[in-house]
């Protein structure tokens, strides 16, 4: 499934669940069930946010857009963050309230029966998100899940107090839930406007970085003497990949652009999505005869020892390997 339609989905079924807990605040009063339905608001409106910056992400690049429109989801994603956290403050104050002057609580079975399935909607909703995020490579959707299925544990946890509250009695206990899972949203909103300001700066994904570097040591081919300068950056669902890769100086251009090519489908096969790579191609030098594993090499000046292991602590640097240290 496309990320943009089930964006659309899930800010439909936020609508649908939203109404839904607002009806079970409005018959029983409770300011556990209220913790959800203010929820459900930051769900509807990030959802809609999230469609929008979703097709707006897909846009090709332009003239005004050179790398694309993929930072709309960064965007996106830190609104949602945002609005979590004031979703919180604004169950805080409620829960305060109640607990100073507290208020009977209505119709609480009836109450209890449409959170609990509002809840498992949103957990299976939620895990299919997820999945379908990190598969997509569209942190919108990815953020969306986990809001759903925080949402959903949340929710959880209130239906078994609620269930306690029930059968004690204890009215002051409904606030004591909703403070406890304000906090719980906080801490939610946090993690996601820490991860979207991360986006937006450009900071490294030092996992998809890894798995780069992995993918290209593995795969390596014998004419790939070196890789340093190596620069990772995701965007919606876009890849951008900057490279030096150093080859024998002896080759031809038309050998550079075969090699340039084989690395960039080797990406794109592994990530099924869209790549734009950018390779400075270096000749080798004398020093690097020892790293390189070219066989019948004819300008070979020293004897080949062992091929150098790619990881984050070598390919990061714009600089050759193999130089001796003065």
């Amino acid at each position: 499934m496309s990320a943009v339609r089930l964006q659309r989905y899930i800010a439909l079924l936020s609508i649908v669940l939203f109404i839904g807990k607002l009806w079970a605040w409005y018959i029983t009063h409770s300011v556990s069930i209220l913790t959800d339905a203010l929820e459900s608001i930051v769900n509807v409106i990030a959802g809609l946010i999230g469609l929008y910056s979703i097709i707006l992400a897909g846009k090709p690049r332009d003239i005004n857009h050179p790398y694309g429109h993929g930072k709309a989801e960064f965007v996106s994603s830190a609104i949602e963050g945002v609005l979590i956290i004031i979703a919180g403050v604004a169950i805080i104050y409620e829960a305060i309230s109640h607990l100073l002057t507290p208020k009977d609580i209505h119709e609480l079975s009836d109450g209890i029966i449409i959170t609990a399935v509002a809840g498992a909607v949103n957990f299976g909703a939620g895990y299919y998100a997820v999945l379908q995020g990190r598969k997509n490579r569209s942190i919108i959707v990815e953020s969306a899940g986990k809001h759903l299925k925080t949402d959903a544990y949340s929710t959880l946890a209130i239906v078994v107090g609620l269930l306690v509250l029930k059968i004690t009695g204890w009215v002051w206990l409904d606030s004591l839930i909703a403070l406890l899972f304000a906090g719980i949203i906080l801490r939610t909103g946090y993690k996601v406007v820490r991860k979207s300001l991360s986006g937006i700066m450009d900071e490294a994904d030092v996992k998809l970085l890894k798995e780069v570097i992995c993918l290209l040591d593995e795969k390596r081919e014998p004419g790939w003497v070196d890789l340093h300068n190596l620069r990772v950056l995701q965007q919606g669902d876009r890849m951008h990949i900057d490279a030096h890769l150093t080859i024998p100086w002896y080759e031809n251009v038309s050998y550079a652009e075969e090699q340039i090519h084989t690395v960039e489908d080797l990406i794109r096969e592994y990530y099924n999505n869209r790549i734009e790579i950018f390779i400075h191609v270096d000749a080798c030098q004398e020093y690097q005869c020892h790293l390189c594993a070219m066989q019948n090499c004819p300008q070979r000046k020293h004897e080949f020892q062992k091929q150098l292991v790619w990881d984050v602590d070598n390919v990061l640097d714009d600089s050759k390997h193999g130089k001796p240290v003065a």
